[in-house]
């Protein structure tokens, strides 16, 4: 099978979902492309350009197309629905956050905000203010996963922690979580209010004052 870079990067997602960041080398994509190392910097010269390969691949995986806020939809809830397509693009894959932010040369991530910004400025916000409306959105967003995924406390970590001396010193924190997740809410309504306090908190800042 002749080795071209779809090929290539279809493989190095493949290496990403098997081990994780850490485990996508030049040397393990070779071998599981039945290749020498060398031969692979004819695509990709070195580790940085395969992350923002996978980046590109994990993206364009949720985002094929893109297409600003329909006519009459509110700017607010388009841009809350790109961070959640954002989201479910990271998640899809393990360290997809770590991927993402580490991918500064990514045309597709570069494209997101370019619509997003363009689509804010289109409905009359300042180009200053869409600018850290949608840096403020994307990296809430990357952040957010970037927590989610990263690694549990194992047994050897959690071992000698007092969680109920934790829970007195900390008891607002304690009641704040077991109050929020009682009535069956999930990570999906979390991360949603959360992003709603930073779109409709924006919108509410650059709205005219009432005369």
């Amino acid at each position: 099978m002749t080795l071209d870079r779809q090929r290539i990067v279809t493989e190095a997602v493949a290496l990403l979902d098997a081990e994780g960041l850490n485990g996508v080398t030049l040397r393990k994509l070779a071998t599981r492309l039945g290749v020498r190392s060398p031969t692979l910097y004819w695509h990709l010269p070195n580790k940085a350009a395969l992350v923002t390969a996978i980046a590109e691949a994990i993206l364009e995986q949720e985002f094929p197309e893109l297409a600003g806020p329909e006519p009459g939809e509110r700017w607010q809830d388009w841009l809350m629905g790109l961070a959640e397509r954002l989201r479910r693009a990271l998640l899809a894959h393990p360290d997809g956050a770590r991927v993402i932010s580490a991918s500064q040369l990514s045309l597709k991530m570069a494209a997101i905000s370019e619509l997003a910004m363009s689509a804010l400025v289109a409905r009359g916000i300042a180009l200053r203010e869409a600018r850290l409306i949608v840096l403020t959105v994307e990296r809430f967003t990357v952040g957010h996963v970037l927590e989610e995924q990263a690694p549990r406390p194992g047994e050897e970590e959690l071992e000698g922690f007092d969680m109920a001396a934790f829970a007195a010193a900390h008891p607002t924190v304690m009641a704040g979580v077991s109050e929020y997740f009682a009535p069956g809410r999930t990570v999906d309504d979390l991360f949603r209010e959360c992003l709603e306090l930073i779109v409709e908190g924006a919108a509410a800042k650059i709205r005219p004052p009432t005369q």
